[in-house]
């Protein structure tokens, strides 16, 4: 049984996270508002969107080290409390150069606490249940980042962007404010040195990587793909060093984020398939937008209110999901998943300018539940497969593969449907028509990576309960 002070605490980590997150997915449609707003062109706008996940690429891969130096209580007021800082920051900022700053303050917070989340979990929930509170984590994963341009729409049409800033800042005051009187530490900390050089080639590295892949996503002129490739090559580099590195210190139980947790086959099949649902997820969640307002000629408020209902019922399928991994396993849930989140994206790949929107609804909802059935199993299955020991830092590396994962799919699925709606545009042709063959070219692309998802989801196990997080497959 979990105790009821540990329940509290995860109770605290779920709102903090989902806060987090949805602040991090309303910013998508507001750019536009702030552009014209501050004055300022699309290519530095797209900072406000960069800055914050470059900042949670850096941040993310150092979390395995701070959860086993840091206790559970230290590490989340330190995390609420940058993210409120930022949140107040980006609230009253002047101007760009200040909301930019806000912006990264809230992304250091934000980078520390779904890691800090899952690796509570794993320490204190006992592996049959596991899926049920796992499922309480997709739940803030999947729901957070649909509700969040629907929010940010209807905000938008009736207020500025202040106010986005200003639904956040006391939700996330009053979490930091439980968490200093109800939050208690969890599992034990121990005494780890840390390495300079490490932190050093991982920011170079994964921000490296993440910022080159933003260029190639962004709206910038034809500097931006120059740019784009040399911070790609720099991060490939860096990256390579990286994990030269952690092999050596990790002999000696030194490295920053231990790569032996990619020992075990079930770890690494589930990180795979859960970056390759990252990649589709955060690409369509970034493209559909823009196709339903420039191809389809919604506004901002009816392209959220498609995204909700599914946003909706992935929430409510969250815990469900969690039961039904606890009680028959993996596949019965994921390779479903995984086919409908495929499904979805192909016929998103048939979309046009006059596709009726109760389809795009419905395939909205499609892809969201199999989401919903997928990311429970993955989570409580990749990190249940570590020995105890490594789950601060299996589930830095699953939340940092989702990150590069997700710029990724941004980058690929936004520059592939720019590109076809520019030249269609050269040509004479409206935007909604230059757009409808962009839009059909990204997803179609999006579609074929996720059947990569597909093929992997079956070889994804449910650990034995009975080895208590003891790994097996690959140790």
């Amino acid at each position: 049984m979990i105790s009821p002070s540990d329940m509290r605490v995860i109770w605290l980590l779920l709102v903090a996270a989902f806060v987090a997150i949805l602040n991090e997915t309303t910013m998508g449609i507001a750019i536009p508002h702030l552009n014209t707003d501050l004055g300022i062109p699309p290519e530095l706008g797209q900072w406000l969107t960069s800055a914050f996940m470059l900042t949670m690429a850096i941040v993310i891969p150092t979390t395995g080290f701070l959860l086993q130096r840091f206790t559970t209580r230290q590490v989340f007021i330190a995390a609420m409390t940058s993210f409120s800082i930022g949140t107040l920051v980006a609230l009253i900022a002047p101007g760009f150069e200040v909301l930019l700053a806000g912006r990264v303050i809230q992304a250091g917070g934000t980078g520390i606490m779904m890691p800090l989340l899952m690796t509570t979990i794993m320490n204190v929930v006992p592996p049959r249940s596991r899926g049920r509170m796992m499922g309480r984590v997709g739940l803030v994963i999947s729901l957070a980042p649909a509700i969040g341009p629907t929010l940010a729409g209807a905000v938008l049409e009736a207020f500025n962007w202040r106010v986005l800033f200003a639904i956040v800042l006391p939700i996330a005051i009053i979490a930091l404010a439980m968490g200093v009187k109800w939050m208690t530490n969890l599992g034990e900390t121990k005494k780890a040195p840390i390495d300079v050089l490490s932190i050093v080639l991982s920011a170079f590295g994964f921000g490296g990587i993440v910022y080159g892949l933003s260029q190639f996503g962004g709206e910038a002129e034809s500097n931006g793909t120059t740019i784009g490739v040399i911070s790609l090559a720099v991060g490939a580099v860096a990256l390579a060093l990286f994990v030269w590195r952690q092999i050596v210190l990790q002999r000696i139980d030194d490295a920053l984020l231990d790569l032996r947790v990619f020992r075990s086959r079930n770890y690494t099949i589930g990180v795979i398939v859960m970056g390759i649902l990252a990649l589709s997820m955060f690409g369509t969640l970034v493209l559909l937008p823009q196709y339903l307002q420039n191809v389809a000629g919604l506004d901002a408020f009816q392209s959220g209110l498609i995204l909700l209902p599914g946003a909706v019922l992935m929430g409510l399928l969250g815990p469900l999901m969690g039961r039904v991994y606890d009680a028959r396993g993996t596949r019965t849930l994921l390779v479903p998943g995984t086919i409908m989140v495929s499904a979805a994206l192909f016929f998103y790949s048939t979309v046009g300018d006059h596709t009726a929107w109760w389809m795009l609804m419905i395939a909205q909802t499609v892809i969201s539940v199999g989401l919903a059935m997928s990311f429970t199993p993955l989570f409580s299955a990749s990190l249940g497969s570590l020995r105890r020991h490594l789950y601060s830092h299996g589930s830095a590396a699953l939340n940092t593969i989702q990150q590069v994962a997700g710029a990724a799919g941004v980058a690929l699925l936004t520059v592939t449907y720019s590109s076809i709606l520019h030249a269609g545009e050269q040509e004479g042709l409206s935007t909604a028509v230059a757009g409808a063959p962009g839009a059909r070219t990204a997803f179609l692309i999006g579609a074929f990576i996720s059947l990569i998802g597909v093929a992997l989801s079956p070889f994804v196990r449910k650990p034995a309960d009975d080895l208590d997080g003891e790994v097996h497959g690959g140790h």
